[in-house]
Parts: structure tokens; sequence; C-alpha cells
């Protein structure tokens, strides 16, 4: 059964919760990777397992996997609710979360969130189970890239499974390399004298976009600009005008003067019949490749490629950053945890979701095998893709992490405006971070400068 969740919905079938008592363990049978056995000494107390229907929250993209699972598991009766899964930053499903814990029921035993940052909130409602502690099992959760679900520890335990991973990588317009007679660049200053040189010799041409909101998370993110490192559930060390972020905002201001870099969305109408048939160049994360080039843009096959993401000279560390992907939260308060476990290991593992139809790179290894190589067999790129987004996925520099506050929305309502008005990035760092210090603090942020 699916249902469209809208605003005021109470989803899925009222429980009664009762806390079991301390000491007595539930034990889950291990089935599909989940399962495994929770003990009161994990300080997590399942309440009453009463079984029932299966309440799934999912966005619209991540219908197409509980509906998958819905008719591969027919014996397992599901409530499957779309909701807009937080899409930018909505909060709906904090609120709703915050309703049911008033009203002692309500909540999903499965939900999707776009966000990363979701345990920001999730564990202090006590919302979402701890699923390192008995309900998963440590051979299944190793599968995961490295780094993948950083976002999902909190104090050394895991709150959710990071779905699929927006690594970095530089995608590129192989027929016109060669046609010109260009490198790669496998530096950032290789990448910038290549952005002079097409300024000069094909002016129109582009070698990357800073217009779209989450341009610090491509650009500044792989450049280490520690604007955003998280030190704690409320802590934040924010350094925007650092010596690596001011090079990157150098670099940046540098190619968008010469106009090789666009300030337009590369999903807005004005880059699609602007630029579409004028990109060289293009860092920016894995979905990329389908979402920008394939469907928005409607690049023809065989000319979109992938390198690696362009590192400074002398860098030992490579390091990329990371634009989106999703967490799956399991509920604390789920009287079905058995099925909810099974339906949470199968929807972030499976080949035949995750490697066959999943729009996004898997944060799941093994899936992200199958992944590649059908985006290999699908003839639409002009190499083999794998190597560079396999390399980046566990290359996500650590130093940028996931706090309660929007980076993006920051960004927009602070250096956008100014971008558009002429104003140079490395002018505005200050005023970055003074508008990121403001919004950490407002979230109950420990900052430190």
């Amino acid at each position: 059964m699916a249902v469209q969740l809208d605003g005021g919905t109470n989803p899925g079938k009222s429980r009664k919760r009762i806390a079991l008592l301390a000491g007595v363990a539930l034990v889950l049978s291990a089935c599909g990777g989940g399962g495994g056995t929770v003990t009161a000494q994990n300080e997590f107390k399942p309440v009453e397992q009463t079984g029932g229907k299966l309440t799934v929250w999912v966005d619209s993209t991540r219908l197409a996997a509980a509906q998958l699972y819905q008719k591969q598991n027919p014996s397992v009766q599901m409530d499957i609710v779309t909701y807009d899964g937080d899409a930018n930053g909505s909060n709906y499903l904090q609120t709703k979360v915050s309703l049911f814990n008033r009203t002692g029921s309500g909540w999903p035993d499965v939900v999707f969130s776009s966000q990363n940052n979701a345990t920001t909130w999730a564990v202090p409602a006590k919302f979402t189970a701890p699923l390192n502690k008995g309900l998963i099992q440590q051979s299944l959760l190793d599968g995961w890239a490295p780094g993948a679900n950083d976002p999902c520890m909190v104090d050394g335990t895991l709150y959710c499974l990071r779905n699929d991973l927006s690594q970095t990588v530089l995608w590129y317009n192989a027929s016109l390399m060669k046609q010109w007679g260009y490198e790669v660049p496998t530096t950032w200053e290789q990448y910038e004298a290549l952005g002079q040189k097409v300024a000069a010799e094909h002016p129109g041409y582009l070698v990357g976009s800073a217009g779209d909101t989450f341009t610090p998370e491509i650009y500044l993110w792989a450049g280490k600009c520690g604007a955003n490192q998280i030190t704690g559930p409320k802590a934040v060390t924010v350094n925007a005008t650092s010596a690596n972020c001011t090079r990157m905002a150098s670099l940046l201001d540098t190619l968008i003067k010469n106009r090789t870099l666009a300030i337009s969305s590369v999903f807005s109408s004005d880059f699609g019949k602007n630029h579409a048939d004028k990109i060289l160049m293009m860092p920016g994360p894995a979905w990329y490749g389908g979402s920008v080039f394939r469907e928005t843009l409607k690049v023809p096959p065989g000319q979109i490629a992938v390198a690696p993401m362009p590192q400074w000279s002398g860098e030992t560390s490579p390091s990329v950053g990371n634009v989106g992907g999703g967490t799956w939260l399991l509920s604390a308060h789920s009287a079905n945890l058995k099925a909810a476990t099974d339906f949470l290991a199968w929807v972030t593992t499976s080949d035949d979701y995750q490697g066959k139809l999943a729009p996004g790179y898997p944060a799941y290894g093994p899936a992200a095998k199958t992944w590649l190589a059908n985006q290999s067999s699908s003839g639409y790129y002009a190499n083999d893709i794998a190597g560079p987004l396999q390399a980046a996925a566990g290359q996500v520099w650590p130093g940028w992490g996931y706090g309660q506050f929007s980076q993006e929305a920051i960004w927009a309502s602070t250096v956008t405006p100014g971008l558009n008005a002429g104003k140079s990035i490395v002018s505005m760092l200050p005023e970055w971070q003074n508008a990121i210090v403001n919004h950490a603090r407002s979230d109950g942020y420990q900052v430190s400068q």
C-alpha cells in the first residue's frame, strides 16, 4: 500500500509503545544482513514488539525501492508513504517527529532523508535507533565506502546508513579535448591555466560553473577549506579565510572574470540555452553524469568522460568534495524491528535496487561495482568512469562536516547576491565566515574560529 503524505497526515497505524524492562533482550534473527542481538547493555531499550504493518517513508525517487521490496517480499505488510524527503532543508520530518513524540504515536519504522545532517536532530529527539549495537552485523557495515557513514556517527554510535555518495570528480568533453589538443589537468594550477587558455582560444566555452548554492561543496570542500569543520555533536570550527580557502576562491575569481566559469545554475534555463554545448570541463559530483549532462543538458553519447578531481601541486593526500547523498534511519520506536531491519539492510545493499536501479552512486561498495558496470554498459560515456569514481569515493575530505545549519542556504544568502553584483569571492570570505558563525550559534553550536 502506497500513500502520499500531506501536511497534518498521521501515517501508518498507531501502536501502543511499551518500554521493555531493563535487562530484557530482544533477539532478532539474522536475515539479509539485518539481525543480531540488542540488549539493555547497549542502552537501547526496544518497545514491545507487536509486529504489524511496516511503515516506510520515502521521497519520490526512492519510491521505486520500497515498491520493489514489496514485490519481492509479498508476505511483508507495508504502508509506503511518500513525502518530500526533507528536500532543500524543509525540516518536514523533524517537525512530524516532534509531533509524534508529543502524541506518543505515528512514527514510521524506516525513513529516507535526503539530508546528511539528519542525526543532528534525530539523535537528541531519540527518534533513530543505534544500528551498530547489534541491529546490523559489523560484517555488513564494513562494506560501506570509507567515511561514507561518518554523517551517521555520533560518539561512536551509528544512527543511520548512507544511501548514496556524491563525491566530486572532473567531468570533461573528451571529443573537444582531443580536437583542441588539450591535456586533462591533474592539478588545480593546470586547471586554472587551461581556463585562461580556453578564454583566449575558445571564448564562450566553460571549464566549470560557480552558479549553484553547492559551489563551496564542489570547490572549497575539495580544496580543504576549513569553513565547516564539525568537531562534536554541537561544536564547529570555522575558518573561511584560511590560505586554503583564499587560494581556491582566488582561482574561482580568475575564471569567473575571464568568463570560463559560469555564475548561473547548471539547472537553469539560462545555462541550458547558453552553455549546454559549450562545456569543456566541469568539476562536479558523481550524479552530474546522468542528471546534468545526459538528462538536463542532453549532451550526446560518446562525449562526456571522467577524470580524478584536480589537486594542488605537492598535495600528498588527495581530497574531493561531496554534493548530496542521503540517509536511511530506523525508528527507535518501531514495534516491528525485525521487518524494519531487514528492509533497511536490503534497501541500502541490494544489487537489485542499489546496483541496477538507483540513480546515484551507491554508498555500499559491492552495489557500487554493479552500478558502475551498468553505467559503463550504457554506452553513454567516452571512457571507463569506474576508476575515478571509485577512487573519489574514499577521498571525501573529512574536515567538512554536516552541521544542523545549511551551508547551501548560507552561501545562497551571503555569497550568491554579491557574485551576481560583480563582487569577488575572496572579498566576501569574511562575510561568509560571519554568516556561518551566526547560523551555527543560533542552532546552539559552540564555535571556534
